[in-house]
């Protein structure tokens, strides 16, 4: 079993930026990918930026150069979301996946980012 604990959300102007934190516990031995997802009120779950299998990088178009995903070390990985804009707002979810392609999601994070 994985846990995943996310922070780092709240209330920004547009064009400022925020730092999104996921913390893993459990079995992270077993952990092969993780990444970011968001939904806004209305709309479908969604992929905001993740580590490939082969520990590349992969973002949503439409935060190409605004968001940066990194990871410090196996149990923790970062959101740096700079350029913020109203479109951005949603809960923000830590994603890991297991060997045997088992998944696991974080309790979620609000960012609100007003005009």
């Amino acid at each position: 079993q994985v846990q995943l604990v996310e922070s780092g959300g709240g209330l920004v102007q547009a064009g400022g930026s925020l730092r999104l934190s996921c913390t893993a516990s459990g079995t992270i031995f077993s952990i092969n990918a993780m990444g970011w997802y968001r939904q806004a009120p209305g709309k479908q779950r969604e992929l905001v930026a993740g580590f490939t299998s082969g520990g590349d990088t992969n973002y949503a178009g439409s935060v190409k150069g605004r968001f940066t995903i990194s990871r410090a070390n196996a149990s923790t990985v970062y959101l740096q979301m700079n350029s913020l804009k109203p479109e951005d707002t949603a809960v923000y979810y830590c994603r890991s996946t297991v060997a045997g392609g088992i998944g696991y999601w974080g309790q979620g994070t609000q960012v609100t980012v007003s005009s």
